[in-house]
């Protein structure tokens, strides 16, 4: 798998990240395993979580694969602080007792001494930016952290924080921004990706398969044992099951159709080669889902192709 190096850091991610955002919860730690193996032997690098993935279990699970299945420094590994779930509600909190305490929770959980990439997880308006960006120095001045990030910023807000960062050399520089990016969900492009572009951090797509629907299963319903029929994840997917996205869907299900692909292929290899994008984040229930995903590996789009998947998916 194709390495890419993270804007102007050392930092160097396949271009596809292994989410895991359901690991601990719906993918037990035998699939995870099965799953992180496959993701391995393809050349993967990049494995992606957050500290309140299944309550903290996802980073429980990866940390039960280091020095089992990989060694710890033949991998990268990212989480993300700032949000947790307080009586069911997605809460976020990016004071800087509130960030430092987080992290120092996911390495015991995790079972190693440092992350490779540390992010805020999104922003709060009830936080002052500075804050919550000391901690992010004190993380990497410690060690705990070898780079730094911001996900879910807007791009003001990403510019911003990139800028308090740079204007003192001892502080540290944003490295990577994570934002979601899918033919469903294009609205990046004129801000967080120009800003990450221009100002020359790596940039980071989440649910690149438009959370699930992209990959034409939701075509004809809602099947019985997808992640829109469960309880927790059904809000966030329904979104995409609209007008609009059934037309892109049928526009990518006849490209696929065409070039011989699966409309998964064909939908990840557009965000995985669009310009600026360093890396993918993708998740999978099952190793066997999972090889299908990095089966797109194999496939580039054609120039047409992607010209038409980008006049059909354009942004009102």
């Amino acid at each position: 798998m194709e390495l890419r190096r993270a804007g102007r850091s050392g930092l160097s991610l396949s271009r596809l990240a292994l989410g895991t955002m359901t690991w601990g919860r719906d993918t037990d730690t035998h699939e995870a395993a099965d799953q992180a193996r496959a993701f391995i032997d393809a050349g993967g690098n990049y494995f992606d979580s957050a500290s309140h993935y299944g309550d903290g279990d996802a980073e429980r699970v990866i940390g039960g694969l280091i020095g089992t299945l990989f060694k710890r420094e033949d991998v990268v590994i990212s989480t993300k602080a700032g949000s947790s779930y307080i009586d069911g509600s997605l809460v976020t909190d990016n004071t800087r007792t509130s960030l430092m305490s987080s992290l120092d929770k996911s390495l015991t959980r995790l079972g190693t001494s440092y992350v490779d990439i540390w992010m805020i997880q999104s922003w709060d308006d009830a936080a002052q930016l500075e804050d919550a960006l000391s901690a992010l120095d004190w993380a990497y001045t410690s060690g705990r952290a070898r780079y730094v990030g911001i996900s879910n910023f807007n791009g003001w807000q990403s510019a911003r924080a990139i800028s308090l960062q740079e204007a003192n050399s001892s502080k540290a520089p944003i490295a990577v921004m994570q934002n979601e990016f899918s033919l469903l969900n294009r609205r990046v492009e004129e801000d967080s990706l120009q800003c990450s572009r221009n100002l020359e951090s790596g940039f980071i797509a989440w649910s690149p398969l438009g959370r699930g629907v992209l990959t034409g299963k939701y075509r004809n319903g809602i099947p019985a044992d997808s992640r829109a029929a469960t309880p927790h994840f059904a809000p966030f997917i329904e979104p995409y099951l609209n007008d609009r996205s059934r037309r892109i869907v049928e526009a990518v299900s006849v490209a696929a159709q065409g070039l011989g692909y699966s409309p998964l292929e064909v939908a990840l290899a557009w965000v995985r080669d669009f310009p600026g994008v360093t890396s993918s984040v993708v998740g999978a229930r099952t190793a066997a889902q999972l090889q299908g995903i990095l089966a797109s590996e194999e496939i580039e789009l054609p120039e047409v192709v992607r010209n038409a998947l980008n006049e059909v998916s354009a942004t009102l």
